[in-house]
């Protein structure tokens, strides 16, 4: 029976993953041949401690619980907007952990990434560098130890002196998230408002038919028919196989892209998501994460969390402010006026259209 909700934002692992029921048939994938989904330690930057204890605390509303269920049942990328500090990024890694999707890719978008950066790198300077290297070893300019006759090299993939194409191309985040995985991958797109304006739009037939070429290994496939070359996947060492440069999906994966409302999306972009709102949290919310934090609130803490409650209306605050002032007061042996005073300092609005405000 199909289990609703999968993801239940308790912070208990579960395998509920696996009684999703199928998908929508026109969201329905068969990429092949089908892949393990690595383990969380494969990854040495998933396992660090800000990102396990994000994981472990993230303090899930009731909207996303629902949201993040309705992109899992979908297979639809989930949008996440709303103001810094309310836990957009830390959503996709509390998933991954309770549905044990393994460790999260992620793609920082800057105003230069574009779609290419996402899918793989490809390095023809350093395969170059290979391929001579080889020739001067071996003295061969016939093709077949890595060189065409004209300095130049050839497309053969997998060559055995480290010429091959899969030697110097990786997959990305994206990419990578597109593998034939056997259940869905975790993959974050981290501040998709700071992209170039056409990003948006060429994410659109790659998310929507969950595939991809990679025209350096289709070139070379047509010289080694049948075989497939052994790339590396984004953050790990290990190889896996792509047959004749192509890519495509069998579980779709969980996709988060973040904004924080910096821009407008066109509507193409917006009808192929599922979009979340994130706003500020209210005092029992904010209470909670306190409390998963840094353990139950005192009556200092109490305060500091009402003082922050009571400015938030007159401007943008992020609620990991708030979690360095109550840290500092509890860590600091500081008098009353001094916690009061570098509260203030710790908590200032983040917004330019803020009217000064006493703390």
């Amino acid at each position: 029976m199909p289990l609703w909700p999968v993801y239940t934002g308790t912070n208990e692992p579960h395998d509920g993953i696996t009684k999703l029921p199928p998908p929508p048939p026109w969201r329905a994938f068969d990429g092949s041949p089908v892949l393990d989904a690595p383990d969380t330690a494969a990854d040495a930057s998933a396992v660090s401690p800000d990102r396990m204890h994000r994981a472990r605390t993230y303090q899930a509303t009731e909207q996303t619980v629902q949201l993040v269920n309705a992109a899992l049942y979908l297979r639809r990328p989930l949008l996440v907007t709303g103001p810094p500090g309310t836990g957009k990024s830390s959503l996709v890694y509390a998933v991954a952990r309770e549905l044990g999707l393994g460790p999260v890719l992620r793609w920082n978008i800057t105003s230069r990434s574009t779609l290419h950066d996402g899918l793989y790198q490809y390095d023809p300077l350093s395969r170059l560098y290979a391929a001579r290297q080889a020739a001067d070893g071996t003295g061969s300019t016939d093709g077949t130890g890595g060189t065409d006759g004209t300095g130049g090299t050839d497309d053969a993939a997998g060559a055995d002196d480290g010429s091959g194409i899969e030697h110097h191309l990786r997959l990305g985040p994206l990419g990578t998230a597109l593998l034939p995985y056997a259940r869905p991958r975790a993959l974050l797109i981290d501040e998709i408002d700071k992209s170039d304006l056409d990003l948006p739009n060429d994410l659109l037939n790659v998310l929507e038919e969950g595939q991809y070429e990679i025209p350096e290994l289709v070139r070379a496939a047509r010289l080694a028919p049948g075989s497939a070359a052994e790339v590396m996947a984004d953050g790990t060492d290990e190889r896996v196989p792509v047959a004749r440069g192509r890519v495509r999906c069998r579980a779709f994966p969980f996709v988060v892209l973040t904004s924080n409302g910096e821009r407008e999306f066109p509507p193409a972009f917006l009808r192929r998501c599922v979009t979340l709102h994130l706003r500020q949290p209210d005092d029992r919310h904010l209470a909670e994460i306190v409390r998963a934090h840094l353990g139950e609130p005192d009556a200092y803490a109490q305060s500091l969390i009402d003082r922050f409650l009571s400015r938030a209306g007159a401007g943008d605050l992020a609620t990991d402010q708030l979690l360095n002032a109550i840290y500092l007061a509890r860590s600091a042996d500081l008098d009353a006026g001094s916690l009061e005073q570098l509260a203030e300092q710790l908590m200032p609005y983040l917004g330019q259209s803020a009217q000064p405000d006493v703390f």
